[in-house]
């Protein structure tokens, strides 16, 4: 798993389908619903723990780009 897509088809699965319109925030509730599904025992540690990775890079990402509007 290595890109924000294949983490929204890992929701998908389970019904969970997450627009807000800002894509730092999308990632934000993504990462608490992930959280959530996992803490349920309904995904694996390693597929939770490979999404969150993703999750955390593009949070990165999306921040720097948010700093670096605002300069």
């Amino acid at each position: 798993m290595k890109t924000l897509y294949e983490v929204q088809q890992v929701l998908k699965r389970y019904g969970i389908f997450i627009y807000v319109g800002k894509r730092l925030w999308d990632i934000e509730l993504m990462m608490i619903e992930l959280k959530k599904i996992h803490e349920q025992g309904l995904i694996e540690d390693d597929e939770y723990l490979k999404a969150y990775l993703v999750l955390k890079q593009e949070h990165r990402v999306e921040e720097q780009k948010e700093m670096e509007n605002k300069e």
